[in-house]
């Protein structure tokens, strides 16, 4: 009986070495194309974008005459006048309850008529757009048409209480319902753009999930409470952010309907702004570049807020 014999053992293929990849070298036509293509959205951030926040800074840390130009350089003095004076410190304040009680309701209410209206029943979409329909107002146009609305005399609200036996509302000049009043304007106007993004949002639901959580036996209540509002809160966040930064720069429906009265009730820091550089023949430039640095700041430390506090609160899928 004859002895197998072993193969002889076959050594390893040598590992493959990488072969280093050189990076590709742009030709100067290539640069100059490129560049090219760069400089108009350049050109433009120069011009509306850093060259006055750079304006606005210096403006800040200098004095200014009656006419509006630059004197003395001053340092944070002006910065320290108006986080020192009580009717500015009373801006910030109502600028911040402003935003409180306008962004909070349009996002409640947006999401309220995206629910109601995601029915598949006939003519849902007219109602859609009719909904949407105040996303197209300007600032000026709804507010005109709040102020007919508002008027003491001849206006729709103060029919209505009267229609009612109730007594009528000075709905723009009690500085109780000012803020409030203009607040409604605000949510109106903004109201159709979040019913819109929401709306979007439940669409991207997949249905598959939502029937397979009927099938397990989940109700109205649970499939909107376990399942839609954890998928919609990138919606509810991106709404969140930018409600909040509008919010914080609202001007029309004040300049309109107010002005900043009754007795500064409605003066926030956008119209402060406005007041101390521009309304009736101020110049106060100095000031005015103040309170725009403090309103950059602070919708900058508000959006980081929302970031660090909220986005981990945030279901992506």
């Amino acid at each position: 009986m004859s002895t197998p014999t072993l193969a002889p053992a076959v050594p390893p293929a040598p590992a493959a070495t990488a072969v280093p990849t050189r990076k590709r070298r742009y030709r100067p036509a290539e640069i100059a194309i490129s560049v090219a293509f760069l400089l108009p959205s350049t050109a433009v951030y120069l011009i509306f974008v850093f060259y006055p926040l750079a304006r606005t800074l210096w403006l800040s840390v200098h004095g200014t005459d009656i006419f509006g130009a630059t004197t003395d350089f001053v340092g944070l003095d002006r910065y320290v006048e108006f986080f020192t004076e009580p009717r500015l410190r009373r801006v910030l304040f109502t600028t911040a309850l402003f935003s409180t009680v306008t962004v909070l309701p349009t996002l409640l209410l947006g999401l309220l008529l995206a629910l109601s209206l995601q029915a598949k029943v006939r003519g849902i979409s007219f109602f859609r757009t009719f909904m949407a329909t105040p996303f197209a107002f300007s600032a000026a146009a709804a507010a005109v048409v709040f102020d007919i609305f508002y008027s003491p005399s001849v206006g729709v609200f103060n029919g209505l209480l009267s229609s009612l036996g109730l007594p009528v509302v000075e709905w723009l000049t009690n500085p109780a319902t000012a803020l409030p009043s203009l607040a409604v304007v605000s949510v109106w106007r903004d109201l159709g753009y979040a019913m819109l993004v929401f709306s979007a949002g439940l669409q991207a639901i997949p249905d598959e999930v939502l029937e397979a959580a009927r099938i397990d036996g989940a109700g109205r209540w649970t499939l909107l409470r376990r399942i839609v509002l954890p998928l919609l809160t990138p919606t509810m966040f991106f709404l969140l952010v930018v409600s909040t930064i509008s919010s914080l720069q609202t001007f029309g429906e004040i300049n309109i309907l107010t002005g900043g009265g009754p007795d500064g009730a409605t003066t926030t820091l956008v119209y402060s702004l406005y007041q101390s550089a521009f309304a009736f023949g101020g110049s106060d430039y100095g000031l005015a570049s103040v309170q725009a640095v403090v309103l950059l700041g602070l919708v900058m430390l508000i959006t980081v807020i929302q970031f660090r506090v909220l986005q981990r609160r945030v279901h992506y899928g």
